[in-house]
This record gives C-alpha cells, structure tokens and sequence, in this order.
C-alpha cells in the first residue's frame, strides 16, 4: 500500500489542476432559483461512443455535461464553495469565475484548511490568468507563500468546476481499460495522464474515469497525487450532478483514499457546491478591484 499522507493530502486535494490533475453518483435534475429560457434549436447529433476512439470518448463526455460551446454562452459563474475535512475544519468561499479567460476570484470568510487560519478577517484570492493577488480586510497581502497558494488555489477550483469540459485539451493521453461491474452498473474505464511535454513536468497526474456508457457521464473516478507520495491512483472521487440551465454541474465531490490495512477507504475531504449562478456580467476589471 502507498503511504498516504493524509494530512497535507486533505490541505491540498482541493487541488489537480489541469497541469497536473482530474460510487455512484445520484444526479439530478433541479433548477432551483434558476431561471431557464427554452428556444427552439436545431438538433445535434451527439459525438460518436465508441471504446477504440478514446477522445471520441472524451468528446462524448464532454458534449453529455453541456458542451463547452454551452459552457462558453454562459460566459461567468457565481457560487457557494465549501471544502470540510474529517475534523469539522472548513474554507468557506464564494466562487466567481469568467470562463473565456480563466478568470477566478474567490472571498474566504471562513478558512481554517487551506487558506492559513493565521490570517484573520475575510480573504480575498483573485487570479487573472497570470498571476494571482491576495487581500487580507481589503488590504494586499505580500507573503510570497499566501500568494502563491493564492495561485494554486484559483487555477484548481476553476478546474474542479470546468473539469469535464476540458477533457479534450491539448496534451490529453488516454487509453481504454475495459470494464468494470460496480453494485449491479458496468462502467467503461478510461486512463487518462497529461503530456510532460505540454505539462512541463516529469510526472503527470493518472486518472481512471467510471463513464456509465448509457449516459456518457462520469459517476465517479481514480486518481494519483505524486506531489504527494501518491504515484497510482489509488485515491476515489464520488461525483453527484445536478443539471443548471443546461449545464451537468458537479455539486459534491466526496474523496477518499485506501486505508493502511487495506479494508475499506477513509474519507479525505466533502466538497460541496451551492447557488450556483450563470451570466452575471463580470469582468476581469471588475473583479481585480472586488477586494
């Protein structure tokens, strides 16, 4: 069994980027407080599922969530973000993303996990695309370790929320598993790494997706931390869906991770995600200056 350090594990899982990152799930169909427009479209043809084409596969995901076209019309999003770790430890954050340039912002009014707890007050961590400031009570904050968390922490929350979406970016490996039966289910398994030469490092995140073949939707997924002595994906995410104004978003994601003696798994960390808004017209100006 891979040691697991649980601990820094639990601090950091909000993490894998796509530079280095990626059961059943109960989905549903709510639209709470979500206004929704039907229009008359035209009918697409959904992309080709089919196991010898595994960025077909990819594209299928991705298409079955929404479609990063639909995602793109969307064009920002507002929610609720809270990250609970065994111990009752919390960050409590609201979430503001811009999804043509990756824009992320978040307000921390509670951060007792990731954001260091010696901070007091409301933590405010914006990211622009390049590089990330950080406010403590409206004041910027200069500790080159706050900031660079700051950093790490907006690029992985705003992949955790367009994860799917971005399957098929460059630098994608995948390969077909087979299958695999789950409490009655079959699952197609896909692997899926990054590219050293597009990440820049020498050992990439593994990921081994649970795809349900009848609805092309990922229920739940395996997954390596080699930053942190984890280098096979030993470590389970459970995925719950709800569908938002024609988008399947990831309201909880529940991870765990083997036990030591090999007889069950241990919960890491609940994320979960709440009032969720799409096109409030933020701008990138607009949330620099938020702080």
């Amino acid at each position: 069994m891979i040691p697991l350090k649980l601990k820094r594990i639990r601090l950091f899982i909000i993490a894998l980027t796509f530079l280095g990152l990626f059961a059943s799930c109960n989905q549903t169909t709510k639209n709470s407080n979500v206004e929704v427009v039907v229009k008359k479209t035209k009918t697409i043809e959904k992309p080709p599922y089919n196991t010898n084409d595994t960025k077909g596969m990819l594209m299928a995901i991705a298409e079955a969530n929404g479609g990063f076209n639909k995602l793109l019309t969307l064009r920002d999003v507002e929610f609720d973000y809270n990250y609970i770790s065994p111990d009752g430890k919390k960050d409590v954050s609201k979430e503001r993303y811009i999804f043509r340039n990756e824009t992320s912002w978040a307000k921390y009014t509670t951060h007792e996990v990731n954001v260091p707890s010696t901070i007091e007050g409301d933590v405010v961590q914006f990211f622009d695309g390049q590089k990330a400031t950080v406010y403590e009570n409206q004041k910027p904050l200069n500790d080159p370790q706050v900031i660079g968390t700051g950093q790490f922490l907006r690029q992985a929350n705003y992949f955790w929320f367009t994860m799917m979406f971005k399957l098929t970016d460059p630098g994608v490996i995948s390969e077909y598993k087979g299958q695999e039966d789950i409490n009655g289910a079959t699952y197609d398994l896909l692997y899926v790494t990054y590219n050293p030469e597009i990440t820049g490092k020498e050992q990439n995140d593994i990921f081994i997706l649970y795809i349900n073949p009848e609805s092309r939707m990922v229920e739940s997924f395996k997954f390596s931390l080699p930053a942190f002595g984890v280098s096979e994906p030993v470590l389970l995410a459970e995925l719950t869906y709800e569908e938002i104004n024609g988008i399947q978003v990831i309201i909880r994601r529940v991870m765990s991770s083997p036990k030591p003696d090999g007889s069950g798994m241990t919960l890491l960390v609940d994320q979960q995600t709440s009032n969720v808004k799409f096109n409030n017209g933020f701008t990138t100006l607009q949330l620099s200056s938020d702080n």
